[in-house]
């Protein structure tokens, strides 16, 4: 309740956050403007947001709920980057636990974290590894699939 009140009142540019349902805290609806300069400028791309009932000791989840073609989105629309992955130390030792979650973390460095892996795709963690591989030897192509799933979900 306290992160969404601060949401409301101070939310960062091109994000929208907040519960679904006034009755349920544990799952919110989240928009997300590409950021400008990327292959996703233009797109709205929608969320969702779900917190385990230990929030905010374990993390939340997030999937997308539009199509994204993106290296750290899996098919299904799930998120993966860091900020997102359960505390402690990585069992591939791919990650320092100082870049996992902590219970300090909040929706809005998870968002602004999305918002960063929009701009700059990890493609060594690759969720989807064929946006991976398209992202580092074929990257106009990249661009032309994005492009394109952005005139789908608009509609256009």
């Amino acid at each position: 309740m306290t992160e969404y009140k601060q949401l409301l009142q101070d939310c960062p540019d091109g994000i929208s956050a907040g519960p679904l349902d006034e009755d349920n805290f544990f799952l919110w609806e989240c928009l997300i403007l590409g950021p400008e300069d990327t292959p996703y400028e233009g797109g709205v791309y929608s969320a969702l947001l779900e917190f385990p009932t230990d929030y905010p000791l374990s993390p939340p989840t997030m999937r997308f709920t539009c199509p994204i073609y993106h290296p750290n989105v899996y098919e299904d629309g799930r998120v993966c980057i860091s900020i997102l992955h359960a505390p402690g130390d990585d069992p591939n030792q791919y990650e320092l636990a100082s870049e996992r979650w902590s219970p300090i973390q909040s929706v809005e460095k998870i968002l602004i974290s999305v918002v960063s892996m929009l701009a700059e795709p990890n493609d060594e963690s690759g969720a989807n590894v064929d946006a991976s591989k398209m992202w580092r030897e074929n990257r106009e192509e990249f661009i032309r699939i994005v492009k394109k799933q952005i005139r789908d979900n608009l509609g256009s």
